[in-house]
């Protein structure tokens, strides 16, 4: 395949195409701690992306004022540029364009690149495939140091035609999958993580922790909270810091165990969230998240959703879990509905309503929506404020289930009897010799 056919369209904006969202008010949050969690790029896209949600001042502009700062450490001129315009001039001329930075940072990329250009077309007139790939590679680290990232796409795919073991193949899409992230092409994502898996060699924990949570960022993206959630949990504690350039262990806790609510069942959560020694060492990194899941297991719903609605500020401000926030919780606050109402024929709307945190008329829109769906199997005493479930006749069904059984039981004697009959006077039908 050509590397053109490849090639992402357009990067995804800072604010995830999502500014039509209301501002957030981000109580309570450590904007500088947050931001250390991350290195490169990604630090200052989502710093970014809180400046452009945060509905507090003060917190936009430490938000600006980092990633500005962040900024001039790299080699993106057009970065520094857009950060600057957003401030604006509201932190002071400190905090202004510094066109004499970005001038130095221009002449020596433009040295660089005539320096890398050179050498890659050496390599290529000598044919010697390692050299070959390694003038790509720096031409793509080149290329996304600039904030060039189609450009940069495109050197690292062309390293793939060069690649002889299956290291070089999993740094390669290890390094596509870096900026198909950043670009937004999440399709990209999830092919390369499979490509680099399917790698003959064993590959190092670090390296197939960054790929699990590279796969469950891409499934989340693309809706599929289940298969996220997957992802998210089989991720290696061995991950750590080593994927700052993308995600942070606080991160894979709080995406796993809420795509997990969302879309497992009761018998998944235990054995594959709780019960997971291995994904509960990034819970014990957020511990509001952990006790929400303990909560939402013990069948502590209203504990479990206070501790949802106080995290809900500050998870708004996640640059790529924003846009599936009101879904999960739907779908989690269903789900809670649902076990809730499972175990009892009949349920008070007024104690139900009190559990849920919410109104009794609110409450009952909700069942009224989920029983129209036939998620609920019940139906609803409006004057009494009563929920009747429609519970299928047990004992009936236990009677239906054993009669059936007799009758295979039944069935299967009288075709053993048949068979030890007929074997015992030696009666069997022999194939007709065949008349030549």
């Amino acid at each position: 395949m050509d590397v053109e056919d490849e090639l992402p369209t357009a990067p995804a904006s800072a604010d995830g195409g999502e500014s039509s969202h209301a501002l957030v008010s981000g109580d309570q949050f450590d904007v500088e701690a947050y931001a250390a969690q991350y290195s490169g790029r990604t630090r200052v896209a989502r710093l970014l992306f809180i400046a452009e949600k945060c509905g507090s001042e003060q917190m936009r502009l430490d938000a600006l004022r980092l990633a500005y700062d962040w900024a001039l450490k790299g080699e993106d001129t057009a970065l520094h540029r857009d950060v600057s315009a957003k401030i604006a001039g509201r932190l002071g001329p400190r905090y202004a364009a510094d066109q004499a930075w970005s001038d130095a940072v221009e002449r020596r990329a433009l040295l660089r690149k005539d320096k890398l250009d050179s050498e890659l077309n050496v390599y290529r007139t000598n044919l010697i495939k390692e050299s070959i790939r390694m003038g790509y590679n720096d031409l793509g680290d080149f290329h996304y140091a600039q904030g060039h990232l189609s450009d940069a796409f495109k050197s690292y795919i062309r390293t793939r035609d060069y690649c002889t073991t299956s290291k070089h193949v999993v740094q390669m899409c290890l390094n596509v999958i870096l900026v198909s992230i950043e670009l937004g092409q999440f399709m990209h994502v999830s092919n390369y993580v499979i490509k680099a898996e399917q790698t003959p060699d064993d590959m190092d924990p670090i390296t197939a922790a960054k790929l699990r949570a590279a796969a469950g960022l891409a499934y989340m993206e693309t809706n599929k909270y289940k298969l996220a959630a997957r992802k998210f949990i089989e991720t290696g504690s061995e991950l750590r810091s080593n994927y700052s350039e993308v995600i942070a262990p606080q991160d894979v806790a709080v995406y796993g165990a809420l795509c997990a609510l969302a879309s497992f069942d009761r018998s998944e959560l235990k054995s594959k969230v709780i019960d997971n020694y291995n994904f509960r060492n990034f819970l014990e990194l957020v511990p509001e998240v952990r006790e929400l899941v303990n909560d939402f297991y013990a069948s502590r719903y209203g504990s479990c959703l206070g501790y949802l609605e106080k995290l809900k500020s500050n998870l708004l401000l996640d640059m790529h879990l924003h846009a599936h926030i009101e879904t999960l919780y739907k779908d989690i606050r269903h789900k809670a509905i649902i076990q809730y109402t499972f175990p009892f024929i009949s349920v008070d709307l007024n104690l139900m309503a009190v559990a849920f945190q919410t109104s009794v008329s609110l409450l009952e829109k909700e069942l009224a929506a989920l029983i129209t769906d036939n998620k609920i199997q019940a139906r609803i005493d409006s004057h009494n404020k009563i929920l009747y479930a429609s519970h299928a006749d047990q004992r009936n069904g236990t009677f239906q289930r054993a009669l059936q059984t007799g009758i295979e039981f039944e069935r299967d004697v009288k075709s053993m009897l048949l068979r030890a009959n007929l074997l015992k006077h030696e009666y069997s039908q022999k194939a007709a010799e065949r008349k030549v």
